[in-house]
């Protein structure tokens, strides 16, 4: 059987409980070492064969995978944050079923959530923004034309931009461009939950000069919306007005 595990945002016991027993029972490893914490690899028993994937293609990877899951053995593929986020384990999967092999995935905690418990912060405040936005700037991959980040910003929501902290000018005039004002406020958050963890509050049109101070050209989420901002109305679900399935309106 291969696991496909979310292994959390960064730090080591932010990984889930099953994701950290599978790793446990594992007799095959295959991590994103680029990536993930290699503190992690504290989990695995001593016999457990360790594989790195930074430098290894598709191919080489289900060249490991497929021999170690054919002859019984728990093979784990250990992705950054949730696999279904930016991890590529979509043509892992399908390269598993052309094979006839079984799998799973254990979901994780993604890196966008580490960064909104690292701002202290809440992305879906009333009447602020009820709508988050993932996503990602172009660059030797491209993106569809229609979720170019000009047309996402127009929607004026809450947006949490991944691998893109080395494109940060051209970034903060895509979301100009877009319909953000440039006093709206953003945030830098280097390697959430890690131990080296770096926040660096700003604004869109201060993006650039923000992050070039900070020295942060990687592995960086950029979040922008009126959510880091003071202003917001109270949640009606904890209102004492508001009646719900379990608590009536008081008058």
């Amino acid at each position: 059987m291969v696991h496909f595990i979310g292994a959390g945002p960064g730090a080591e016991d932010l990984i889930t409980v099953r994701g950290a027993k599978l790793l446990g029972e594992a007799d095959v490893i295959i991590y994103a070492g680029s990536l993930v914490n290699p503190a992690l690899l504290n989990y695995k028993k001593e016999s457990c064969a360790v594989y790195d994937s930074a430098r290894m293609t598709l191919e080489e990877v289900i060249a490991v995978m497929a021999p170690a899951a054919r002859a019984g053995q728990t093979v784990v593929r250990l992705h950054t944050g949730d696999p279904c986020v930016y991890g590529a384990h979509r043509e892992q999967m399908d390269a598993l079923d052309r094979l006839g092999l079984d799998y799973e995935v254990c979901p994780g905690v993604s890196s966008f959530c580490g960064a909104a418990a690292a701002l202290r912060a809440e992305y879906t405040l009333p009447n602020v923004s009820q709508t988050v936005i993932l996503t990602r700037m172009e660059g030797r991959t491209p993106v569809p034309e229609s979720e170019r980040i000009e047309a996402l910003a127009a929607h004026g929501a809450t947006m949490v931009v991944f691998l893109s902290a080395g494109q940060l000018e051209k970034l903060s005039q895509r979301l100009l461009a877009g319909g953000y004002a440039p006093d709206t406020p953003a945030a830098i958050v280097y390697k959430a939950t890690w131990p080296d963890e770096r926040i660096v509050h700003t604004t869109v049109a201060g993006l650039a000069e923000a992050g070039a101070r900070a020295g942060i050209t990687k592995t960086a989420l950029i979040t922008v919306g009126g959510f880091l901002g003071e202003e917001y109305d109270r949640s009606r679900l904890y209102d004492p007005s508001f009646a719900t399935g379990f608590r009536e309106a008081s008058r």
